[in-house]
């Protein structure tokens, strides 16, 4: 049988998860729904059942408010919807919705409660559930962290099938037959007799009903949708080139604005001269914005070209102006003050040194990258006097509400946001310094719709990048295995940088700065992963898999220089040490009997393997090369990951190939370094991915053993890296503990 699930008239949650929480904010508090900003505004013959289903005369609409950069978020979110809704995906519309707490994301507490109490049981649970309150009672609607589908698998299905229970009462209500004789089938109420009433025709008196509460949820065996390869929503738009995103946005009556900011990030301007600029054909006007200058014309191009007409005085960055600087913060944060977390410590490790006929040590570097989506940032902005509206791509839609009305002074009520697609983000749009811009300028254009977009160049130049961090290894091997691996890590936090800009602080340990680390499904007799936390240098943000993608290099590659110093197997290595982690070992053993693994290949080829679970994803990944005359070719990658279960396969294949090809092409070629405080890299041509010649065949299998559903979108990044360093060693016995590869070796 399906699991029964309760939705209240105003609101949707999972409430008994939610009450252990109490303890913080009083169970008052956390039990008290959110109110569905559905109901607010309906026309005549519409009708809001819940806050993730609207009907008209024109058919359903299915409310997805986790944000799509791309990664198909839509698509999904209206097919856990579709399923118990019993409409097609072909016949609805999907709507983002407006800001709102009862959004509020249930998934984003699971990995904090992890790294807070690792073991499984009450505590965890408890930890898990108190994290959930705050997050309920603050409403944090924020698309991230690979939280979509396991956010949503349960919570949209169930109000799909609220809506569905609701329109057989109302078509009992309008046809006086019993509700437990009608059934339900693409967007109708099918009733005994075998006559359909539309959905449509049935929403002005199901909303005069309350709400179906219990429900029970179809199980696995009488799916239509989930589990099967489907077409994605989008793909037509995207294919015909008429998808809409945030950069489209085309308001009556808007001028166009681009800014001018201080080169080195996040600092001062002293002073500037726009005379010159004032004079050129089309400048509407010149304001001032923080940190910079905001340029108005009538359209995007003339305002880019008078920002290049200005004479700016630039204050010194506030962070160190050179690399060596950023490194030698890093190496001098391994010490006791800078002591962050401890988060795994087995057997002991001292000990085990102590007593090693060798100690290997080594040290591991990953730089700054840029995010560097296609859609450079933009939005638009009207400010009249008692409200604002906006048009952008965000993955925080209420923390924009909430800035815009720190720099009106209008109640977040009264600001619209009106949530776009995006063309790309990786981490991205979880910044809002382009809406917080805008706003400065409209508010000096009051009435007027103001689009702001920044140039390729202001865009990478004023992006928070991806952090910088530093490992360091001390291990030991004894039997020809594995014996001792401890693994130090500095970085600076990404949580506290992150959040600094919305004004919130970030108390405790920083999770992220061992993410992907000191959960690794190894059992090796003395293991140990601290964290440090170095100052804050350049601000930085998430980037797709945030601390994962430097902690998978790290942990991986320090793991391979163990195992090639016991003479042992990569892959043989990695099983025998997970054999306690049945999911580790399912996606280990999936993805060697996938490249056929045999060790050691010769003549020029390599194989390397890496494992990083994160996202609570384990993700294992080979990757094969070939050393040419004109350098290393990539030739295959196989990856395996689970999930436990998998909505869509042809998305899920999708978002696997992206994550690869996005690690691989930032391993080889990405990063942001500084002069004087500012990046020296400002486009494509000095930041460059992957190119189409250069992608590999990529061979994807997804395992559905475990019971918690989890997201795909970053977990396939972390291993790459490390994997691709493993075949390159294993190919040419050079050895690469920095990031970018390029630096050390040539690709073809």
């Amino acid at each position: 049988m399906g699991r029964a699930r309760t939705i209240a008239r105003r609101s949707f949650l999972i409430g008994s998860a939610l009450v252990a929480g109490g303890v913080v904010f009083g169970a008052y508090v956390v039990r008290k729904p959110h109110d569905n900003p559905l109901l607010e505004g309906l026309g005549e013959g519409e009708a809001a059942l819940t806050p993730y289903v609207r009907i008209d005369a024109d058919g359903v609409t299915l409310i997805t408010p986790r944000a799509d950069k791309g990664q198909g978020a839509y698509h999904v979110q209206a097919a856990l919807l579709a399923e118990e809704l019993d409409v097609e995906l072909a016949d609805i519309r999907v709507d983002p919705g407006p800001p709102s707490p009862i959004y509020w994301n249930t998934a984003l507490a699971g990995e904090a409660a992890e790294f807070l109490v690792p073991a499984q049981g009450m505590l965890r649970s408890t930890a898990e559930a108190a994290l959930g309150s705050v997050m309920k009672v603050m409403g944090i609607q924020v698309t991230g962290g690979s939280s979509t589908v396991p956010d949503g698998f349960d919570k949209l299905r169930a109000a799909g099938a609220s809506a569905r229970e609701t329109l057989k009462l109302a078509a009992a209500e309008m046809t006086g037959v019993e509700a437990a004789d009608t059934t339900t089938e693409a967007g109708h109420v099918i009733l005994p007799d075998g006559s359909k009433l539309a959905y449509a025709d049935l929403a002005v008196t199901a909303a005069r009903i309350e709400p179906v509460t219990d429900v029970l949820l179809r199980t696995p065996e009488q799916w239509r949708i989930i589990g099967k390869p489907m077409q994605r929503i989008d793909m037509v738009a995207k294919s015909t080139g008429t998808q809409r995103y945030g950069i489209d946005a085309d308001i009556d009556g808007m001028v166009h604005a681009t800014v001018l900011m201080n080169p080195a990030q996040t600092g001062p301007i002293n002073g500037f001269d726009a005379a010159e600029a004032r004079k050129m054909r089309g400048v509407i006007d010149i304001v001032p914005v923080t940190g910079g200058v905001g340029i108005v014309a009538d359209n995007t191009w003339r305002a880019f070209q008078a920002a290049q007409a200005i004479e700016a005085d630039w204050g010194a960055a506030p962070f160190p102006a050179t690399m060596d600087e950023h490194w030698g913060a890093l190496a001098a944060s391994f010490d006791e003050d800078h002591r962050d977390s401890t988060k795994r410590d087995d057997g002991d490790v001292e000990a085990a040194l102590a007593g090693a006929d060798e100690v290997l040590e080594a040290e591991y570097r990953v730089p700054y990258a840029a995010h560097a989506p296609l859609e450079p940032i933009n939005a638009v902005v009207r400010v009249d006097e008692d409200a604002v509206e906006v048009w952008t791509g965000t993955q925080i839609p209420r923390f924009v509400q909430a800035n815009i009305a720190k720099i009106t002074g209008i109640d977040a009520d009264n600001i619209t946001v009106h949530v776009a697609m995006m063309g790309g983000s990786f981490g991205h749009r979880l910044e809002d310094e382009v809406v917080k811009q805008a706003t400065e300028i409209a508010m000096q254009m009051k009435g007027t719709p103001v689009k702001l977009t920044y140039s390729r160049e202001e865009d990478m130049m004023h992006d928070f990048p991806r952090q910088i961090a530093m490992a360091r290894l001390r291990g030991a091997v004894k039997d020809g295995q594995v014996d001792t691996l401890d693994l130090s890590i500095a970085m600076p936090s990404i949580t506290l940088s992150q959040l600094g800009r919305q004004g919130q602080t970030a108390p405790g340990p920083d999770s992220q700065i061992v993410a992907g680390a000191w959960n690794a499904p190894h059992d090796i007799p003395n293991h140990r992963v601290r964290g440090y936390r170095a100052p804050q240098l350049a601000p930085i943000s998430s980037w797709r898999s945030v601390g994962a993608v430097s902690n998978g290099f790290f942990y991986n590659a320090a793991f391979d220089e163990l195992v090639h110093q016991a003479g042992a197997d990569p892959l043989q290595e990695r099983l025998r040490l997970s054999a306690r982690h049945a999911r580790a070992k399912a996606v280990l053993e999936a993805v060697a009997k996938m490249s056929d693994w045999q060790g050691v290949l010769g003549n020029g080829r390599g194989r390397g393997i890496a494992l990083t679970e994160s996202f609570g994803v384990p993700c294992a990944e080979v990757v094969d090369v070939s050393a040419t005359d004109n350098g290393i070719r990539i030739e295959k990658v196989w990856v395996a990951a689970e999930v436990g279960t998998i909505v869509d396969p042809v998305n899920f294949e999708n978002q696997v190939m992206g994550g690869v090809i996005w690690g691989l092409g930032h391993a080889m070629n990405c990063e942001i370094t500084y002069t004087d405080g500012i990046a020296d890299q400002d486009n494509y041509h000095v930041h460059e991915g992957m190119r189409l010649a250069q992608t590999p065949e990529i061979e994807v299998h997804g395992l559905e053993v475990g019971n918690v559903v989890r997201g795909i979108g970053e977990p396939p990044v972390p291993p790459t890296a490390p994997a691709l360093a493993g075949a390159i060693f294993a190919a040419t016995g050079t050895r690469l503990r920095e990031m970018p590869f390029a630096n050390f070796v040539d690709f073809e």
